[in-house]
């Protein structure tokens, strides 16, 4: 059968005069999908947002004249379809009884290690997808997470761009134009809301540079007797991030504070098995895990795809 473990794969750890086995399990990171998304509980096979839009301005009244009054209309509408992540393996009776290093109970805590680094991929490539047109989110409007063609809503056809115009290297200058142009957001009817951004995110090549960009007391890299204007200011509260899932060396992200804008939906937490098989007595070891991430509105992550 596919996938067993027999005595034959580990012929090794059969006998004494082995000191140690390595190579099942590492010391893990500590969980990084959390800081990427918000995290909502989802209780069906799939969960579904929809964008209505608020009122425009108000016009002047002239005096005697009625209320203009207004109308809501829906936009678009993202679909989380919940996924079953599971992984497993079989070990026959005779591997089990005559392996003499603890093997399988190394197994347990690689097989617990094995869903946990999925779960922080599954994460991360939402960004690492986030430049390419063919990751669409479903029952999305249409283009790629970080685009500069979002449509605002269904009354206002004109765009927004959650991405620099020209993707640039991270600095003090373009975090500080991304942070700019997360200030001046507006909402599907055009009026400013108070988008903030939240956490930098960066790939582990420009870990040492966002911690000198963001904490250094005077301005980063330069002779001047300036301050660090993003510290003064605390326009990233929760500082920065490196996650050690994303693949691009340049890219960087801004996670804002948009309260439906990244999200991550769990459906089921994962859960460990085991039984044994009573034909062959084969012992069978799975583990299973039930969710999805992506986004409702853009405005809840921008990016940079860097140089």
């Amino acid at each position: 059968m596919a996938g067993v473990i027999t005595t034959g794969n580990i012929s090794p750890l059969l006998v004494e005069g082995i000191k140690n086995v390595f190579g099942q399990a590492y010391e893990k990171h500590g969980e990084q999908w959390p800081m990427l998304f918000n995290t909502e509980t989802s209780n069906k096979a799939f969960e579904q947002d929809q964008q209505f839009e608020g009122f425009g301005l108000a016009p002047v009244k002239q005096e005697g004249a009625g209320v203009a009054y207004d109308s809501q209309q829906a936009g678009f509408s993202p679909k989380f379809t919940n996924l079953t992540y599971a992984k497993g393996f079989i070990v026959t009776k005779e591997a089990m009884a005559d392996n003499l290093y603890h093997l399988f109970e190394k197994r347990a805590r690689a097989l617990a290690f094995s869903m946990q680094q999925t779960k922080e991929n599954v994460g991360a490539n939402v960004y690492n997808r986030g430049f390419n047109s063919a990751f669409l989110m479903t029952g999305g409007d249409g283009v790629e997470l970080f685009s500069q063609l979002h449509i605002n809503g269904p009354s206002d056809s004109t765009t927004f761009s959650n991405e620099l115009a020209t993707p640039a290297a991270l600095s003090e200058t373009s975090l500080e134009d991304l942070l700019i142009q997360i200030n001046e957001a507006t909402d599907p009817r055009g009026l400013r809301i108070a988008l903030r951004g939240e956490r930098l995110i960066v790939p582990p090549k420009l870990g040492f540079e966002a911690e000198r960009i963001l904490n250094s007391t005077l301005q980063n890299d330069t002779g001047n007797n300036a301050i660090n204007a993003v510290r003064a200011t605390g326009m990233l509260p929760s500082g920065h991030m490196v996650n050690n899932y994303l693949t691009s060396d340049t890219a960087w992200f801004i996670k804002t504070n948009a309260p439906d804008g990244m999200k991550m939906m769990n459906r089921q937490s994962v859960s460990f098995d085991q039984d044994m098989d009573f034909g062959t007595s084969n012992a069978r070891f799975k583990a299973d895990e039930r969710y999805v991430a992506g986004w409702s509105d853009p405005r809840g992550a921008y990016g940079s795809a860097g140089v």
